[in-house]
């Protein structure tokens, strides 16, 4: 008989694409998923998932397995919920948001979405907050968006730049050429999203660098930078007091950042959220531009 339990185990590994992920998620050990998610193969009798060294992925049952097991986790929410006396329920809306969204930014949105919900915070990649959104475990994502994505003024585009301490020999210059970075050292940005990409880009130009610091934390990457310790390339919006900025020759790569919306939230809650967002978002092209320009940002 397929439980909760199998329910729940699969839609974690499916949603995070990983075992690993999937059990520190639920509080679980390895093995425990493991042999959850084994056993409900076996009840359904076809394989979920391909299994491999560095990732996992959905098969083609899968797939076709993910929508039922969402509708079934549903339903044991609302059947949690059955007959429990109404409440005011806190948080109002749950806020997910990726690690390379600046602290300055998001102190923006949180403050004006606070004057109508309670906010729970939840962090995660895109992947992962995509994920939680389809489940309904988060009502609004602060994330990536693809080009096909997002509300007209709901949606930033901003470049990513070498980033220099304000004494660098490079301030003043609007422009960077990668192999002038060869002898410099560098601070890996282990949370970017286009890691893979910048770092085959400076092998491509010819330049190995070394690193001073390599870390997922990004307002310790951002003060090393300010520091003198080394040059980075992040988000425009990223960069805070003591740094500048310039486009490196040939680099040329962009993001979008936006809001997601899930369908957990009642109607009423969705007019107020929309008019919240419209005064949140207003205010994020401008930070991006000048993100120095913002007194918050000397908390990066």
């Amino acid at each position: 008989m397929i439980k909760r339990a199998h329910i729940r185990h699969f839609l974690a590994v499916a949603d995070s694409g990983s075992f690993k992920q999937a059990s520190a998620r639920l509080h679980v050990t390895q093995p425990t998923v493991s042999t959850s998610i084994a056993e409900l193969e076996r009840l359904v009798g076809t394989p979920l998932f391909v299994r491999d060294r560095r990732h996992v992925r959905l098969t083609e049952s899968g797939g076709a397995f993910l929508p039922i097991a969402r509708d079934l986790e549903a339903g044991f929410r609302r059947a949690d919920q059955f007959a429990r006396p109404v409440q005011e329920q806190w948080p109002g809306l749950k806020l997910g948001v990726i690690p390379t969204v600046s602290g300055a930014m998001l102190e923006r949105v949180t403050r004006e979405l606070a004057r109508e919900f309670g906010i729970e915070l939840v962090e995660g990649d895109d992947r992962d907050l995509r994920g939680q959104l389809a489940s309904g475990k988060i009502h609004l994502a602060l994330t990536l968006m693809a080009e096909d994505e997002g509300a007209p003024g709901e949606v930033l585009e901003e470049p990513y730049l070498l980033v220099m301490p304000a004494a660098h020999r490079f301030a003043g210059r609007g422009e960077v050429a990668p192999q002038e970075l060869a002898g410099d050292i560098m601070i890996a940005r282990r949370s970017c999203e286009v890691l893979q990409r910048t770092s085959r880009f400076f092998t491509d130009a010819g330049v190995r660098p070394r690193f001073a610091l390599r870390s997922e934390n990004e307002d310790r990457c951002m003060r090393m930078v300010a520091a003198g310790l080394g040059v980075t390339v992040a988000p425009r919006s990223l960069a805070g007091q003591g740094t500048v900025t310039a486009a490196i020759t040939g680099y040329g790569l962009r993001r979008r950042l936006g809001f997601l919306r899930g369908p957990g939230l009642p109607a009423e809650a969705g007019e107020r959220l929309t008019a919240a967002l419209e005064i949140a978002a207003a205010s994020l092209p401008s930070l991006a531009r000048d993100p120095a320009a913002y007194s918050g940002s000397s908390s990066l």
